[in-house]
């Protein structure tokens, strides 16, 4: 009878955890301007022909490129030292408009972590690293520390962590004011297939008019012969159970794949379906095209079944996963302690997208950063985003609801009243 007990209990313990634990909760940290007059621009010029009602409501429509730097890293629950080198990982000689950087086990996932509160002192530690070196005004090449000609400021529009599983986005602070509707959600698919130890974090924005979502997602592990199953068991929940809020307007994408662009990335944990033998001896002859007719991800993304439509870029780096920490040894390639085991290398850490032509990869590799058992990878996207031009120009003049309702009721508009602007709208 005890025993029957203790089964009931459990259940309604971890019931109760669940139901306090904010992996729902849609709140997220972001920067805020400190000064209200720089959202103020020019009033841009117009006539009142191009004021015309006609000329609002059929409004040209171009296209802007712009540059997305992404990674992922699974720190294996390793806080940052304070002089870490996260330029190496952000590559900032090269610049980009956006930067969206995930991470995994950025505390340790232990119980007191999965079901306490939130630790945020680390994703503000990690915070604060992105921000100093993407807003570092000199680099060093070559030994010799230069002065950047192509210098920008970069804000952080959304940054979010769910237990282990961090992601940030940063951009260039003069886009800031094109940037609406940031949103998260997550999801966890970890204890009894609902807590944060694995899962989600996705985040969703628009840009111009082109809406973004980025999936930062840590995956069931294990190295067993259909432990892939349970990856993309986990995968496909994700991509089910996310969802956003509409926006007061109801037309906001919800799901990850309504978005325009959509970047899956993570250590989702595929490994090489090989015997470790095989593996470790085709590792170490750099046999990459070899290991890779038998990554499971790849396989995956051939099948086209959980991962249909998905594209990930030529793999010419060695496999991420597992080193021992501080070295360039594989974990298991030295004589360990007994017991101990033997962990096969493998490409755990992966950045993937959805759609064939939407987003163009200009690079994917991996960075050679120590702190874990596993390194960093990285990709360097471009995309076409549609800019609406008439609204771009009043976007940057109206901060406030009121001020544009003030200046519109004051324009000769024939269909006035068929027009409702909200400043957010725009």
């Amino acid at each position: 009878m005890p025993g029957k007990k203790g089964e009931v209990m459990w259940p309604r313990l971890v019931a109760s955890k669940i139901l306090n634990k904010r992996l729902g909760s849609n709140n997220f940290v972001a920067d805020f301007p400190s000064d209200l007059e720089s959202n103020f621009l020019e009033f841009p010029r117009f006539d009142s022909k191009s004021l015309s009602c006609s000329s609002i409501l059929n409004d040209r429509v171009r296209t802007e490129n712009y540059k997305i730097f992404v990674s992922t890293w699974n720190v294996g629950g390793v806080a940052p030292a304070e002089d870490l080198n996260m330029e190496e990982l952000l590559d900032t000689c090269n610049i980009c408009d956006i930067y969206v950087l995930g991470f995994q086990e950025v505390v340790p996932l232990r119980a007191a972590n999965v079901l306490g509160p939130e630790n945020s002192k680390i994703s503000l530690k990690w915070n604060s690293l992105i921000r100093e070196a993407l807003n570092k005004k000199s680099f060093k090449n070559e030994g010799k520390s230069t002065e950047s000609s192509n210098q920008y400021e970069f804000r952080c529009i959304i940054s979010k962590q769910m237990v282990g599983i961090l992601i940030s986005v940063w951009i260039r602070t003069e886009l800031r004011s094109f940037v609406r509707n940031p949103s998260v959600s997550c999801v966890g698919c970890g204890i009894m297939g609902c807590l944060g130890n694995k899962g989600s974090v996705s985040v969703r924005f628009r840009l111009h008019e082109t809406s973004f979502c980025f999936v930062c997602s840590h995956l069931a592990s294990g190295g067993r012969e259909g432990d892939e199953r349970y990856r993309n068991s986990n995968a496909a929940e994700i991509l089910s159970r996310t969802s956003f809020p509409k926006g007061s307007s109801l037309d906001l994408p919800q799901k990850i794949l309504d978005h325009d662009r959509v970047i899956f990335l993570g250590d989702l944990n595929y490994r090489i379906s090989l015997p470790e033998s095989a593996t470790r001896l085709l590792v170490n002859k750099g046999e990459w095209n070899a290991l890779l007719e038998n990554d499971q991800l790849r396989m995956e993304l051939k099948e086209s079944q959980v991962f249909e439509g998905w594209h990930e870029g030529t793999i010419k780096f060695a496999p991420t996963y597992k080193y021992y920490p501080n070295s360039d040894q594989y974990f298991g390639g030295l004589e360990g302690k007994r017991g101990e085991k033997k962990r096969v290398p493998a490409w755990c850490d992966r950045i993937i997208w959805f759609g064939e032509d939407r987003l163009k990869q200009h690079s994917y590799e991996r960075g050679e950063l120590k702190l874990s058992d596993h390194r960093p990878v990285k990709a360097i996207f471009s995309t076409q985003v549609k800019v609406t031009q008439k609204l771009k120009a009043l976007q940057n003049f109206f901060s406030s609801e009121r001020s544009f309702e003030h200046i519109a009721n004051g324009l000769d508009f024939p269909c006035k009243d068929r027009i409702s602007f909200r400043a957010n709208d725009l």
